[in-house]
């Protein structure tokens, strides 16, 4: 098998892996319970706090453990807009967000909350000045991606957080996509809130951080005891938070010859797309995220070859997982220009750490296999 769904999840690191082990084998108690058990756990719980804050060069009280990338948006953005409902009810977010931030966004709609959506171009960058003129007296949350999680665009989040701060507006990034995989600093970003999951970076599933700068209010979402300084509610879940923990300890050390590795990957796979006619590389060339690649074929369906690809064992997505089944065209291509027939015909590609040329290579080849029996079917193809 060739797995080249990365931006879906990662692989568990054998290292992170036998940590979790090691704490199953001798870890049960609860971090909250005043004897040598919990006392225990909860070392082990902070540990795991101190390795996720250093990876985002975040203070230690500053990360909140969650379920998941999902819940630390939703907590980031629903958390906020509660604690702030009396000084305003505006949001300003982007055309290309996560379903996790738009859903968010929409259920508050409903609650008499206003949003503004920044357009994008093509290449998916958000433009700030675009961001400064849908500010208004009552905005109280900018809620922009740092990077897109279709087409690896990072977003130019620095720039926009001089304004947010200069406007006195707070500022939230969904970093699922990016933390853990390149270098992200809370402190220049200049962001105020920041979601995170470890299974991006060869954690767990199911657990995630959000990031809280100091002084920020927002309201829990779980009503329940005082874990995580009384913002999410519930007893921690241990053996992924240690997993998450190790996970960041890793991909601080690795970074640089990860991220190395992934850039030859994807030149390599950019290059080689090329002996497939009529394809379209989408998002920005060079401020994009290392192991991803976004590719359109004219006139095939991306269904299609998706299941391919999966019968020559080679695991590819066509969207955001979170949204694989639904016909309707992705919202990030269309945002960035493509038309529907294209957005129909795309594909997401990305690599690993234990991904090699090899993997690249025969993906290539097996992807135009796959195009030139489909395009034999379509009406709509003529070769040239």
């Amino acid at each position: 098998m060739i797995y080249l769904d990365n931006i879906s999840g990662t692989p568990l690191h054998a290292d992170v892996k036998a940590a979790m082990v090691r704490y199953m084998d001798n870890g049960f108690g609860n971090p909250i319970s005043q004897h040598r058990v919990g006392d225990e756990a909860l070392e082990a719980l902070e540990r795991a706090r101190q390795e996720v804050a250093q990876l985002i060069n975040a203070g230690k009280t500053e990360i909140v453990f969650t379920s998941g990338g999902t819940e630390s948006i939703n907590q980031a953005i629903k958390g906020l807009a509660l604690a702030n409902m009396q000084k305003g009810r505006h949001i300003v977010t982007s055309n290309i967000e996560h379903q996790a931030v738009l859903r968010s966004l929409r259920t508050l709609m409903r609650m008499g909350y206003r949003v503004t959506s920044v357009p994008v171009d093509e290449y998916g960058l958000a433009d700030p000045s675009d961001v400064e003129k849908a500010l208004t007296d009552e905005t109280i949350l900018v809620s922009i991606m740092h990077a897109n999680n279709e087409i690896g665009t990072v977003e130019p989040i620095g720039e926009i957080a001089k304004i947010t701060r200069r406007r006195g507006v707070l500022l939230h990034t969904d970093a699922v996509a990016s933390a853990g995989v390149i270098p992200v600093d809370v402190e220049e970003l200049g962001v105020d809130l920041l979601s995170m999951a470890a299974n991006q970076f060869y954690g767990p599933s199911g657990v995630g951080a959000l990031y809280v700068r100091t002084g920020v209010k927002i309201a829990p979402l779980l009503d329940g005891g005082i874990q995580e300084n009384g913002l999410r509610a519930g007893t921690q879940n241990m053996i992924g938070i240690v997993g998450m923990g190790k996970a960041a300890e890793l991909a601080r050390s690795e970074m640089s010859g990860r991220i190395e590795h992934l850039l030859n990957l994807r030149k390599r796979f950019i290059k080689r797309i090329d002996e497939i006619e009529e394809t379209l590389i989408n998002g920005h060339p060079t401020r994009s995220l290392p192991h991803l690649v976004s590719c359109s074929v004219r006139y095939v369906e991306g269904e299609s070859m998706v299941l391919m690809l999966d019968e020559e064992g080679i695991c590819v997505s066509t969207r955001s997982a979170c949204a694989t089944g639904s016909l309707r065209a992705s919202h990030v291509l269309t945002s960035i220009g493509r038309d529907y027939n294209l957005t129909q015909g795309t594909l997401i590609f990305s690599f690993g750490v234990d991904n090699t040329t090899d993997d690249v290579d025969a993906s290539v080849k097996a992807l135009k296999r796959s195009v030139e029996f489909l395009r034999s079917m379509s009406p709509l193809y003529h070769k040239k």
